[in-house]
């Protein structure tokens, strides 16, 4: 495996970056000069996630505060959350879990070996947190999980910076349904671009499944008018939207948040995905990283 690596684990104004192959391409963590110990990891110079070591709770990136959103109105500030993490990164969201939740107990499923490898040594997990990590496919990882035994399951999985099919069909679905509580919820990061056709068919697909759906994203992004993320939020319970709402337009990058009637007039005629039927989510524009 080749490897080129200097300064490590934030060491204030001098650290360097990290670069290292790994399964899914070239990993590089990138120090924050604005904050001593945090990092950003790229794969093949897309950002993935941003960490900051001294301040776990702290969400850098537009869609990791969405996330952060959803947890926070999933379980108050200091009660335990059995959490499911598909697609694991630099950890950031399991770790704002057990900062803000101690006690939580979380599966982190990343299908990258060695950028697992590469997280834990250079951005160690604190050694308290209730945090377990498998190195296997989201979909075979989460089949392990009990019936009921997630308050959240959330879904970030990128493989060269799409989705891959197989964890976008109903039958995926019902396996996150297995595994959540009652009342639990689901959330999924989901990037496209106009026409949107990805985005609305994902829609489709939740609702095939959920009672209840909300839709975190840039104005833009659902006006089709950029490529860019949205934070897909279901439950068979009541989501807290007007919350929600509140929350992600007094963001840093404001997002809108579309559920109910809205959210299936913007869904359109699209239907839902099935195994078969299934395709990885576009690949964003090569502008989009530049």
């Amino acid at each position: 495996m080749g490897r080129a690596r200097s300064g490590g684990r934030g060491q204030g104004d001098g650290a360097r970056a990290v670069t290292e192959d790994v399964d899914g391409g070239l990993a590089r963590l990138v120090p924050d000069r604005d904050r001593p110990r945090a990092w950003t990891l790229l794969i093949d110079g897309a950002p993935q996630s941003h960490v900051d070591l001294d301040d776990p709770s702290h969400l850098s990136f537009e869609y990791q505060r969405r996330f952060g959103h959803v947890v926070d109105l999933a379980v108050p500030p200091g009660k335990p959350l059995h959490a499911v993490h598909l697609g694991g990164g630099a950890f950031t969201l399991a770790r704002y879990v057990a900062a803000t939740r101690p006690r939580s107990t979380q599966q982190v499923v990343e299908r990258d070996a060695a950028l697992v490898r590469l997280v834990r040594r250079e951005l160690p997990l604190d050694a308290r947190a209730r945090i377990r990590v498998r190195a296997v496919d989201a979909r075979e990882g989460l089949a392990k999980v009990p019936d009921g035994w997630a308050g959240l399951v959330v879904a970030d999985v990128f493989s060269g910076a799409r989705t891959p099919a197989h964890l976008t069909s109903t039958e995926f679905l019902d396996d996150v349904r297995r595994a959540l509580a009652p009342g639990g919820i689901y959330a999924a990061n989901l990037a496209d671009g106009p026409p949107l056709a990805h985005l609305r068919g994902q829609i489709a697909t939740a609702a095939a499944r959920f009672a209840e759906l909300a839709l975190i994203a840039d104005a833009a992004v659902l006006r089709g008018k950029r490529f860019g993320n949205a934070v897909l939020v279901a439950s068979d319970a009541p989501l807290p939207v007007a919350e929600l709402t509140r929350r992600a337009a007094s963001d840093p990058h404001p997002g809108r948040v579309q559920h109910g009637r809205e959210l299936r007039d913007f869904t359109g005629g699209a239907l839902p995905v099935t195994d078969l039927a299934a395709v990885a989510s576009p690949a964003p524009p090569a502008s989009v990283f530049h």
